[in-house]
């Protein structure tokens, strides 16, 4: 049997169960990371022997590129009046299913989506899962333009609510700026927990150079974990009902390596 890591087995697990939410002429938003990749691949093997039909919005170039390379339709968003359903990854959820995204910088695209779309599928690992959000980075997309005056300005809002923070940095990809897909910057806040992640979103972009922010608060319909230990659960954000069931871990292996190494 080959050896997959436990944070992939649970990424794929995830992904796995989420594939099966597509269904034929939806119109479906394709999210960005790398349990996204496990999606896209995934749906890329429904097309091929099941001859699934569905047209797909994508969240960044990279997961159109791969979309289109195993064979979905990927479409322009502003060609369609709203999308059936969104799947997507996290960086973190807490209890109440407020989530910080954008670790893949996609997060502006991946919230544009979100929001056309009737239902927001979220696939992760359970690692994901947090008590309170800010165990990670939160994203800030801005503008280059004065980005220096951005950071001042987020840094003083955040003294003004109470939110504690160990600094920023920028983000870099080898030696510069990491750019977006729209060309902006994004700025990476250490926060020490997330004590009201509303007001702390409506906050940063009321700042002029703020494009938007990591933070995904009432966005998710249901949350769709991976265990490493073989375990699916399935969260509905509405009625917080949780749904478990035990994978054929022999059977996953199988499929992971017919879309990963076909």
């Amino acid at each position: 049997m080959r050896q997959i890591s436990a944070v992939n087995r649970a990424k794929f697990i995830a992904a796995r169960q989420a594939a099966y939410y597509v269904r034929d002429n939806m119109l479906v938003g394709l999210g960005t990371g790398s349990t996204a990749e496990f999606l896209v691949r995934l749906l890329g093997r429904r097309i091929r022997e099941e001859r699934l039909h569905f047209r797909a919005v994508a969240t960044s170039v990279r997961t159109a590129e791969l979309g289109g390379d195993v064979g979905i339709d990927i479409i322009d968003l502003d060609h369609v009046a709203g999308l059936d359903l969104c799947i997507d990854g996290t960086d973190e959820f807490d209890g109440d299913y407020n989530l910080i995204k954008g670790a893949g910088g996609a997060l502006l695209r991946e919230k544009i989506v979100a929001n056309a779309s009737r239902r927001f599928i979220v696939i992760a690992d359970d690692s994901k899962k947090v008590d309170r959000l800010g165990s990670m980075p939160l994203p800030i997309e801005v503008t280059c333009y004065g980005w220096q005056t951005t950071a001042s300005m987020i840094e003083e809002m955040l003294r003004d609510i109470g939110q504690k923070s160990r600094g920023f940095q920028l983000r870099f990809l080898r030696q510069s700026p990491y750019l977006t897909d729209e060309g902006n910057f994004i700025l990476d806040f250490s926060l020490v927990h997330i004590n009201d992640a509303d007001t702390l979103d409506t906050r940063l972009n009321e700042i002029p150079g703020v494009i938007d922010n990591g933070l995904f608060t009432g966005y998710a319909s249901e949350v769709v974990v991976g265990h490493r230990d073989g375990k699916i659960s399935v969260h509905d954000c509405h009625t917080g009902l949780v749904k478990e069931e035990m994978i054929d871990m022999r059977r996953m292996v199988q499929e992971f390596c017919a879309v990963i190494d076909p």
